[in-house]
């Protein structure tokens, strides 16, 4: 990670983002999950919504799997009632707080990192909290490292 580390963890101990991030889908997975084609899923990187990394032994772009979530907790501060049908979708507080952490100077690998690594002034991983529906929290915490 560059001199973004804002977290206070010691940024001379890399940790690799297979350790933070645990599950990743391919696009083809990505699709899938949500219901959806590979052209509508490059449309979802292309506008931000979501970022991956080259990895594994074929070098093949993947997205952490936690960036999707039930339908119904799509937005955590509205969150409806669930459904039978198990669909997903993007957590849409994603895309703003992706927008943040590019404008400090992130690149995609780094904006991963900072989501999945936990955060001091958060308490957890800026995803949990994202999840959790702190949005305002979270990028207040991202835009402090600009």
């Amino acid at each position: 990670m560059t001199d973004h580390d804002a977290t206070g963890s010691d940024p001379a101990e890399p940790v690799a983002l297979d350790d933070l991030v645990g599950d990743w889908l391919t696009l083809p997975d990505l699709a899938e999950a949500l219901g959806t084609d590979v052209g509508k899923v490059r449309r979802i990187l292309q506008d931000r919504r979501v970022v991956g990394v080259r990895r594994g032994e074929r070098s093949t772009f993947q997205v952490p799997a936690r960036f999707l979530v039930p339908l119904h907790l799509v937005d955590p501060s509205n969150a409806g009632r669930p459904d039978d049908g198990g669909r997903l979708g993007v957590l849409a507080s994603l895309q703003g707080t992706i927008v943040v952490l590019t404008d400090a100077g992130f690149s995609d690998a780094e904006i991963v990192e900072w989501l999945f690594r936990p955060d001091d002034e958060l308490g957890e991983p800026p995803l949990d909290a994202l999840l959790a529906g702190r949005k305002a929290h979270v990028r207040r915490v991202a835009q402090a490292l600009a």
